[in-house]
């Protein structure tokens, strides 16, 4: 009977909610050999749910195949993590039972463990597995003859976060579902300049929130024509910071749209950085701007961590999603969000936002079609 155990596990909708499940193994700490592993289909849920579930499921094989063993717990849901540690308070009236639940289950001394996505690989696959095997039987279902009275088709979901999914290999599958549904599409707009953005300043939530100067009305000015001049979008949002409503605010005039405040897609809090510029970071906080370039989780002082943000723009795209299927909105938002919704299109680790340039006033835009499978069509154009 091993001594320690760590468990992995792992949970997601495909809609959010939608079709959802959850993967979960227990792995022996010392020899790495899987003793045990679950995996199930859990009907129509969102991420958390299924995370949670996950956990529990992870829980229970530990009680069954390693009793008495001492537990770490890793998984890639930040929520999850941080609410079993205690660090974060339940809200949700869904997750509170959940968390319930999992307390429960868990022996004393666990120890909770967040990990980026790409470590979480195991787990992930193993909730896809049973996703997929839904798939397959709702593909089937489609290939009978139209009076087959047996089943009804599955419908088809909108947003398909998960790695493993066979059409995230092949977006072709997504184009031939485009005479069926259109995409939804997301046109990205970084705010125009401001007098942080050109003294080249972090500038965050919870700091100075400047607004446009001349340069950057001007910039807004020029993404609106643009904009109007591909045929406008059906919707606007934007991050609540002063700089992107004003952005936000410029085209919207000139489109006649209203504009929606989506607080997910505000920037990262920087903290004690907030209004200094890198050298001076360097200078006072060299170990603390070391770990934050290098490490996910690691938060500048007082401010929040790259994971954090990505597990916000996450949401914020969740939300759009399932707000505006198959239409166009544009969302202006700021470098680390938009940074953190391109590496979720092309489903590449958080560190990855490091190498995204995303230019003042520039458009980004992605496309998620009704199979799941996203597509960046354009990464930060300046307009003319």
């Amino acid at each position: 009977m091993p001594s320690r155990v760590i468990i992995e596990a792992d949970g997601g909708s495909r809609g959010n909610p939608g079709p959802a499940a959850y993967g979960a193994l227990v792995r022996d700490a010392d020899t790495g050999r899987v003793l045990a592993e679950r995996a199930e289909r859990i009907g129509v849920a969102t991420n958390n749910v299924a995370e949670y579930r996950g956990l529990i499921a992870g829980l229970e094989l530990v009680h069954e195949h390693a009793p008495g063993a001492q537990v770490e717990v890793r998984m890639d849901s930040k929520l999850v993590i941080e609410q079993m540690a205690g660090r974060w308070k339940i809200k949700h009236q869904d997750m509170k039972p959940l968390a319930m639940q999992a307390q429960r289950l868990a022996p004393s001394g666990v120890r909770w463990t967040w990990v980026p996505r790409e470590r979480n690989a195991a787990a992930d696959a193993l909730l896809n597995a049973a996703l997929d095997e839904g798939r397959a039987a709702a593909i089937a279902r489609t290939l009978r003859e139209p009076d087959d009275p047996e089943e009804p088709a599955e419908p088809s979901q909108p947003h398909q976060p998960a790695s493993d999914d066979v059409r995230l290999r092949n977006p072709l599958l997504g184009w031939r579902d485009a005479a069926v549904q259109p995409p939804t599409t997301l046109i990205l707009l970084r705010h125009g300049v401001t007098a942080s953005t050109k003294s080249r300043l972090f500038c965050g939530s919870g700091g100075s929130d400047p607004g446009l100067d001349d340069d950057g009305r001007a910039q807004a000015e020029r993404a609106a024509a643009w904009i109007a001049r591909r045929g406008g979008v059906d919707a606007i949002v934007s991050s609540p910071l002063r700089r992107a409503r004003e952005t936000a605010d410029v085209v919207a005039g000139v489109l006649r749209l209203e504009v929606g405040l989506v607080e997910d897609l505000a920037e990262a809090a920087f903290g004690a950085w907030d209004g200094l510029d890198f050298a001076e970071v360097d200078r006072r906080w060299p170990e603390e701007l070391a770990a934050w370039l290098e490490d996910p989780t690691a938060p500048p002082p007082g401010g929040e961590s790259y994971a954090e943000v990505a597990t916000r723009a996450s949401s914020a795209l969740d939300q759009l999603l399932a707000a505006y299927t198959g239409r166009t909105v544009l969302a202006v938002s700021h470098v680390t969000p938009i940074s953190m919704l391109v590496r979720l299109a092309l489903d590449a680790p958080v560190r990855v936002v490091h190498r995204l340039q995303v230019a003042p006033g520039s458009l980004t835009t992605l496309a998620w079609w009704a199979d799941g499978a996203p597509a960046l069509h354009q990464f930060s154009v300046e307009p003319e």
